[in-house]
């Protein structure tokens, strides 16, 4: 029996997985894609499926890929979904399938502990103060009865704790083969197991990392891998992007200058005035961090000639010279101590990339690239290319036999089919060919499948744009909304999520609604950034207050997708703006001059597919399972009264339009009833 043969039974009414689970239903999406995933595995070749929320891909790609009996890779966008899929999803389908097949988890480096980081914390710990003290000590315990090191065990560790980067590695210090705890290294045993399993779960972080730097132990897995699967492929560009380009941060020459410090203090103390050292690089960091202005948190600087916009070019190159001074004079140092400890060669190494870095920037950017500044709790400097097309197609579609030795991956070709590249999500565009994701992918040639939604849209959701607002453009939309959304999800209870367009926006909304329901504690209000994104979503998930008071959660960005609230819990899905992207990011106006240099339109084909997709993405939290019932308001006129809001319409799902605000207090009303009693939403 070939593949798709097997595959069609497996969902078949009757099939396999009816027969292990009575509530599964053959969906015809379901099986469709299945298929398609069947013949790409076969034949080999690309394959883009958007599979509308409800369709189950997860399942219809993992049966066909391991009933192929091929080795697979399986990339998602997140950690979490890295987990979920690892430790449900994939034993699951293979239990159900009565497969034996050997699953691994690969995570990036700073995902683990790294022991010999933790050793050297515990001797430096006494100057950081007793919280990271108390912190490191439960770490050590933890540390010894774990066997990944995989620090998403560790229940409570916050991942913006200052202890993490204490005890986890990056490529800039990791010691390799040379670290005297190697043999027991979690990264090392991560990758040993990877590359003896048949199932790799990776994250595309991790993925294109591997593709720029070759060191994550990708190099060796990818070619022995016939079959590649990214979820959530809708994420692939711009995290390409991050990692396929060049970046410095202040926060990386920071970091260099402690390590210089302490391995000097251990290891040759009075070989060198290593604090002078750490001291001179650290006073040239903040010089430069003071040449890039006093200007907002996560400004980016355009940066086109010797200096980011708004920047001196004469205090700026100083400012990079005197950083590139310093790592110099602390090279020569390493140098000469580079006989005493391991520690000292790996440093040297470090420096010398970052002077490398440090020489590109003081120079002009390449021709095809993007340059920018960008002002935080650091200083990060970045070129990047504007979209991962080009490298997509010579370095990671093409195959072994196209691909040069010397990028990593043998150059011969295996006999048979080639290799079957599976890219999928919900979301990833509003036209028939998914534009917006094949040409930034590189992938125009490869077989495109759209599978709707099993969901009827019409019966549980509804689409309303209140017609009252200003103008997103007023100074007051935020606010007037505020008092809208605070008015209506007091009538249910909570059940609420606001999303904003941007950060100004989500202080405003989050900061009305807290002064409206402070006072009476009817409701809780939950903003992004006031806790762990994960402790946030948990929370409004049971409901304000361990589920004794209804939950309104005010948040942007990462939101707006991967935020999975089945059931009664969300009913009311509103959203600020329309989301186009901003005008100002140095990334958008350098994509949107070329388009303009090679003759488009910018606004018809980058603006309004950037913004349709990201409609979709938000509109997506509302309904995830067929029972869901909810309301979808966007607070911008502009959805129905310019010209180029009927497209914008067209890439949400079929939810009926509510015309004003009596016929939303009905459905309100009517979402309320339907929450205590069985009557059906209208």
């Amino acid at each position: 029996m070939d593949l798709s043969a097997m595959v069609q039974e497996v969902f078949a009414p009757g099939g396999v997985l009816a027969r292990a689970d009575v509530h599964f239903q053959p969906r015809q999406g379901q099986t469709q894609m299945a298929l398609a995933v069947a013949e790409t595995v076969e034949k080999g070749g690309a394959l883009v499926v958007e599979a509308g929320t409800g369709v189950g891909k997860t399942f219809a790609y993992l049966v066909p890929a391991l009933l192929s009996g091929e080795r697979v890779l399986l990339s998602t966008a997140t950690k979490a979904l890295q987990d979920q899929l690892f430790s449900r999803d994939l034993p699951q389908v293979a239990q159900t399938l009565g497969l034996p097949v050997r699953m691994a988890l690969l995570k990036g480096r700073a995902s683990y502990l790294c022991l010999y980081r933790m050793e050297q914390a515990r001797h430096d710990v006494s100057g950081s103060g007793p919280g990271v003290a108390r912190v490191l000590a439960r770490v050590e315990r933890w540390s010894q009865g774990t066997r990944s090191g995989d620090l998403a065990e560790l229940t409570g560790l916050d991942e913006r704790s200052p202890v993490v980067p204490l005890i986890t590695s990056t490529r800039e210090n990791c010691l390799g083969s040379l670290c005297p705890r190697f043999r027991e290294c979690h990264v090392h045993l991560a990758r040993r197991e990877a590359l003896a399993a048949d199932i790799v779960v990776i994250n595309h972080h991790l993925f294109f990392a591997d593709v720029a730097v070759r060191e994550s132990g990708m190099a060796e897995l990818l070619p022995t891998v016939r079959v590649v699967v990214f979820d959530e492929a809708h994420q692939i560009n711009e995290t390409g992007v991050q990692f396929l380009g060049l970046s410095l941060s202040t926060g990386q020459l920071i970091d260099f200058g402690k390590d210089l410090l302490v391995a000097g203090l251990q290891h040759a103390r009075g070989f060198a005035d290593w604090t002078g050292l750490a001291h001179r690089l650290d006073q040239s960091v903040r010089d430069l961090r003071l040449a890039g202005g006093t200007r907002a948190i996560d400004t980016r600087l355009r940066w086109t000639g010797e200096a980011p916009e708004g920047c001196a070019p004469d205090a700026w190159q100083a400012a990079l010279r005197g950083v590139a001074l310093a790592c110099a004079q602390a090279q020569e140092a390493l140098d000469a101590a580079s006989e005493t400890a391991i520690d000292f060669v790996r440093l040297y190494e470090r420096g010398a990339e970052l002077l490398a870095r440090l020489s590109h920037f003081a120079g002009s950017a390449k021709l095809d690239a993007v340059r920018w500044a960008e002002l935080g709790a650091q200083l990060r400097l970045t070129e990047s290319p504007l979209d991962i097309a080009e490298a997509m197609r010579a370095r990671i579609l093409a195959s072994p036999a196209d691909q040069v030795d010397d990028d990593g991956w043998p150059g011969e070709s295996a006999p048979g089919p080639g290799r079957a590249w599976i890219f999928t999500s919900a979301t990833l565009g509003d036209d028939d060919k998914l534009s917006w994701f094949t040409e930034r992918a590189g992938l125009q040639d490869a077989r495109i499948l759209r599978v709707p939604s099993p969901f009827d849209y019409a019966l549980q959701a509804a689409l309303y744009v209140p017609g009252h607002l200003p103008s997103p453009s007023d100074p007051a939309h935020s606010a007037m909304l505020a008092r809208w959304v605070a008015h209506w999800a007091a009538q249910l209870g909570g059940r609420t999520l606001v999303l904003t367009t941007s950060l100004k926006a989500l202080r405003t909304i989050g900061d009305a609604l807290k002064a409206q329901f402070s006072a009476t504690g009817v409701l809780d209000v939950l903003v992004q950034g006031e806790w762990p994104k994960r402790a946030l979503m948990e929370r409004f998930r049971e409901g304000g207050d361990h589920g004794q008071r209804g939950c309104v959660l005010v948040a942007s960005a990462t939101f707006w997708e991967g935020f999975d609230v089945p059931g009664d819990a969300l009913q009311l899905v509103v959203i600020d703006k329309l989301p186009f992207p901003p005008p100002g990011d140095p990334l958008v106006e350098a994509r949107t001059q070329r388009i303009e240099k090679n003759g488009g339109k910018a606004f018809r084909s980058y603006a309004l597919p950037e913004a349709a997709v990201a409609l979709k993405q938000g509109a997506g939290r509302l309904i995830r399972r067929e029972t869901d019932r909810g309301l979808l308001v966007v607070g911008d006129t502009r959805l129905v009264t310019m010209g180029y809001g009927k497209r914008l319409l067209g890439a949400l799902p079929p939810m009926r339009r509510l015309e004003s605000e009596a016929e939303f207090e009905a459905a309100v009303q009517a979402l309320t009833r339907t929450s205590t009693t069985d009557q059906t939403f209208p």
